[in-house]
């Protein structure tokens, strides 16, 4: 058995760093094709139906998404390029970003279509996870920097 058929050769390794960081690149271009088409929706469906502050949260929600699911699309691109330690470390950067899209956005779509009052606080709760995310980011790509000199 050679190095490339062994599980644990480094082969191995980067081929699955790199398989994760086209996840991330993937689930990131989905995202953004969905913030696209809620954008729209919103835009040409919703103006008649919602109040102004109503259609402004909803915007809101979707240029978030927006934003974030590009952040995924670059930290995959990253993770693919990079690999090894800071691959696992820009993989929490991903997760704290996918966690704020799903309690930051989700909670403002929610509450534009009169959810659960509940879903309110659950609002900041998506924003420091987007903190958490970038800051993450910043951090795991100054140790690489650090690292590599």
């Amino acid at each position: 058995m050679n190095d490339i058929d062994h599980p644990d050769s480094p082969q191995e390794k980067n081929n699955s760093a790199a398989r994760r960081g086209l996840g991330w690149v993937s689930l990131g271009a989905g995202l953004a094709g969905l913030s696209v088409m809620l954008g729209a929706f919103g835009a040409h469906s919703l103006k008649a139906h919602l109040v102004e502050k109503k259609l402004a949260t909803f915007h809101t929600a979707t240029d978030y998404l927006g934003y974030h699911a590009l952040g995924l699309v670059a930290i995959g691109v990253l993770i693919y390029l990079l690999g090894g330690k800071t691959a696992r470390k820009l993989r929490w950067s991903a997760v704290w970003m996918s966690a704020g899209i799903v309690f930051f956005c989700g909670s403002l779509f929610g509450l534009v279509f009169d959810g659960p009052r509940f879903l309110g606080p659950i609002t900041p709760l998506g924003g420091f996870c987007f903190m958490v995310g970038w800051f993450t980011l910043a951090f795991a790509l100054l140790k690489h920097e650090r690292r590599s000199e």
